[in-house]
């Protein structure tokens, strides 16, 4: 059979089959191991062939070398020849069914699809392509991101950064600590990921999921539904119909897109962090590099606004996931072609944590940056970051109003243009009640305590290298 002419990847249509095939080669290489066409005609016959070695083992007649054969088969099937038998069938499980009848013995033909729908093949292969895709190459991806972010939070731990809520300073944090965010938020959600590719089912039910056909071949036709998925290391649905419950694939999907959703937070975080006026992190840039087609000095922050864009690009699909959801009685074909973007989604997915990847692995917090921004907190005032300790330590020295005081002390800053604790001192009732609490508290320096904001950083530094330490073991 003469074979299909070769296509130049940039005549190919999907922005993921050129720019991002060349870019994340090595994601690209790993996801088309298991989720490309040829692989999703492959894992088809790969279940042709485990229902075949059911037939066989219920019967007794499953030999070691018939498994190879078997096993062969499925292997080195080959797309083309399926495809071009499409063309006369119309119809692609027939068309696979009918290139596997002349690739094994006449007497082992009859066993090829037998008692099957072929969903019953195609629910299952896609089960087996999203477990294994899923575990072999999106969970390391993913668990080489939660690492890095692991190593930054425990590293910067106990680097000094400003807070920041509502875009405003806020109290004084650590950077590891607002990477420890990430770091527990992904974490579950990796978790989550991998126990829920381990609860994909299969099915080997018939047209309706009663068992008619199998029960024409067999007592128990639980068994060989049993029987035949564990050739594939799967378990039936506790119910089916022609399809598998959609539920378990949907809900697969659902935290692929939480954690998605979480590692955009990260690039936003990331790419807001490199703004010229904060300038607190920044990314690897190679000597060869160019941030602007005009501007030569730019280094613009890219690779996280790439992510992002992925994201963006991704997340609305999740509609279409709830939407194949729903079958009309025992089933439709609503589901037929938008199932199929299935790949392209977790493809984006894996690329945008590939991308992802390349930001963390080189990113350096700038320390110096971060120490002059936190020490220049507070908007007008400044030191006014350390106006919550203030006001809560004259609550604990019984001030009912201490509230009330500290924001008049700051406005008494805002007008004079005095730090925060200059003004503070000049008010030596209140000062005395402050610092005598810090003393209780067994704080060093205490009348110094608010000339310096990096010392008020709560557990901040403690929790950052605790839940570091926790998902880094977790990763492993």
């Amino acid at each position: 059979m003469p074979r299909m002419e070769t296509r130049n990847i940039f005549d190919n249509l999907s922005c993921i089959d050129h720019r991002y095939s060349l870019s994340e080669a090595a994601a690209f290489e790993g996801l088309s191991s298991y989720i490309s066409e040829s692989a999703s005609i492959k894992s088809c016959a790969k279940a042709e062939a485990a229902l075949v070695k059911a037939h066989l083992k219920l019967r007794g007649l499953l030999t070691a070398e018939q498994t190879k054969m078997l096993d062969d088969v499925a292997e080195n099937i080959d797309p083309e020849e399926v495809y071009k038998e499409e063309e006369k069938t119309k119809h692609n499980i027939r068309a696979l069914v009918n290139v596997m009848k002349t690739k094994v013995p006449e007497d082992i033909g009859p066993y090829v699809h037998l008692g099957a729908t072929s969903v019953d093949i195609l629910d299952t292969a896609l089960s087996c392509r999203m477990r294994d895709v899923t575990q072999n190459v999106v969970l390391p991806e993913l668990k080489k991101l939660e690492k890095n972010l692991c190593a930054i939070a425990e590293r910067e731990a106990e680097t000094p950064q400003v807070g920041r809520t509502h875009g405003q300073h806020a109290v004084p944090i650590t950077f590891g600590w607002s990477i420890a965010e990430f770091v527990s938020r992904l974490g579950k959600s990796i978790l989550r990921i991998e126990e829920l590719s381990n609860q994909l089912k299969g099915k080997l039910a018939g047209p309706v999921g009663s068992y008619n056909g199998p029960s024409m071949i067999v007592k128990d036709p639980e068994l060989l539904e049993k029987t035949y998925l564990e050739f594939l290391g799967l378990e039936p649905s506790e119910y089916s119909n022609q399809l598998v419950e959609p539920e378990y694939l949907l809900r697969l999907l659902l935290e692929m897109n939480v954690a998605f959703g979480i590692i955009a937070n990260l690039a936003d975080d990331l790419r807001n962090l490199q703004r010229s006026e904060i300038g607190e992190v920044f990314e690897y840039f190679a000597s060869t590099q160019v941030g602007s087609s005009t501007m030569p000095q730019k280094r613009n922050p890219w690779n996280s606004e790439h992510v992002k864009s992925l994201w963006k690009a991704m997340c609305p699909r999740v509609i279409t996931f709830y939407m194949d959801q729903i079958s009309e009685h025992q089933r439709d074909l609503t589901n037929s072609a938008s199932q199929r973007f299935i790949s392209d989604y977790v493809s984006g997915f894996t690329m945008a944590v590939a991308r992802m990847n390349s930001v963390v692995s080189g990113l350096q917090a700038d320390r110096e940056a971060m120490a002059r921004n936190l020490a220049g907190a507070g908007g007008k005032v400044k030191g006014g970051v350390l106006a919550e300790p203030a006001y809560i330590l004259l609550g604990e020295a019984g001030v009912n109003d201490g509230h009330e005081v500290i924001r008049k002390i700051t406005l008494e800053a805002e007008q004079t243009g005095k730090t925060f604790f200059e003004v503070l001192k000049t008010h030596t009732e209140a000062y005395e009640k402050i610092t005598a609490q810090l003393e209780k508290l067994g704080v060093e320096d205490p009348a110094n305590f608010f000339e310096d904001p990096a010392r008020y950083h709560g557990l901040a530094a403690v929790k950052s290298k605790r839940l570091a330490q926790k998902y880094a073991e977790l990763m492993k």
